[in-house]
């Protein structure tokens, strides 16, 4: 399949439901347009896609769950502008632009950030803003989910082991703590989120559940490499930023043939998990092609 194609047409959709939904400009001003600038910045809307697809692969139509997609986009940006705060990872760009404190002041890029973590599970727990209404018992297990994925038991969690780890020895237990929580957990809950949504069987949950966690650990080896070989035009960030701040990385404690071996075993137990799955689930196989293949 053509997963160009594939990826371009599901971010049209999870793009024009973000403008649609931030058309009306929120009070105060500054705010709105510290948001938007965020969201609006490039990103390849990978999350999002990844529950699309799950919900596909399970018998769906894409367009029914935009919305809960998007909210995902939503806690993936604002873990982004936090990230690039200079008490955090003090990055100047982010996707080729200044990072968002940089435009709007330290003070605003943090509330902007609180502002679309609440807004995710806001826009989840409303059914005006879905055009196929779900049950209210699935969507308290997708929030539920999505909750513990995004706090301190997953994404926040492993943020604060990685700013822990650096300038300290690696570890490969902590290592795999870091990009299995910082990371994977998200993307792990986005592939998770499609399949709830669908109703599908708790064994098919169970191999999505598997796919998500071993190309959410692929695709952060995959930025681990990028920071050491991509070219910052490409990237959209800093090259070299990890080892500038003794991050706790795969190549800094593997090197980078052992950790382009690991992405690759990753991305194949990730496809060889949707086995039991029929052509539907080929774009979730191909994403996971894609991961390990992408320059940025």
């Amino acid at each position: 399949m053509d997963i160009k194609f594939y990826l371009k047409e599901k971010k049209y959709l999870v793009d024009r439901f973000l403008e649609s939904y931030f058309a009306n400009p929120i009070n105060p001003k500054t705010l709105n347009d510290s948001i938007v600038y965020s969201l609006s910045a490039g990103g390849k809307r990978i999350r999002p896609i990844l529950c699309l697809a799950a919900y596909e692969a399970c018998g769906g139509k894409a367009e029914d769950i935009v919305s809960y997609a998007s909210a995902l986009e939503l806690i993936h940006t604002y873990s982004l502008i936090h990230d690039d705060l200079p008490a955090m990872d003090d990055d100047d760009l982010r996707r080729g632009k200044p990072t968002n404190h940089k435009v709007f002041g330290e003070g605003m890029a943090i509330l902007a950030g609180d502002a679309l973590l609440t807004e995710a599970f806001y826009l989840l727990s409303s059914e005006s803003q879905s055009s196929n209404r779900m049950p209210q018992s699935v969507i308290l297990k997708v929030i539920h989910e999505i909750s513990r994925a995004s706090g301190m038991h997953g994404m926040v969690g492993g943020q604060a082991q990685d700013l822990l780890s650096e300038n300290v020895e690696p570890d490969a237990e902590t290592l795999t703590f870091v990009h299995n929580h910082k990371t994977a957990a998200l993307i792990t809950v986005s592939v998770r989120t499609g399949g709830m949504l669908s109703g599908c069987s708790e064994n098919a949950l169970y191999l999505l559940t598997k796919y998500g966690a071993n190309i959410g650990l692929a695709f952060q080896i995959v930025d681990d490499i990028l920071d050491v070989e991509g070219e910052t035009e490409v990237i959209g960030k800093p090259k070299g930023s990890d080892e500038e701040k003794k991050k706790l990385t795969y190549p800094r404690l593997y090197g980078l043939e052992k950790s382009r071996e690991r992405a690759g075993e990753l991305v194949e137990h990730a496809i060889g998990s949707l086995a039991d799955f029929d052509e539907r689930a080929e774009p979730l196989r191909a994403i996971a092609r894609y991961l390990i293949e992408r320059k940025e």
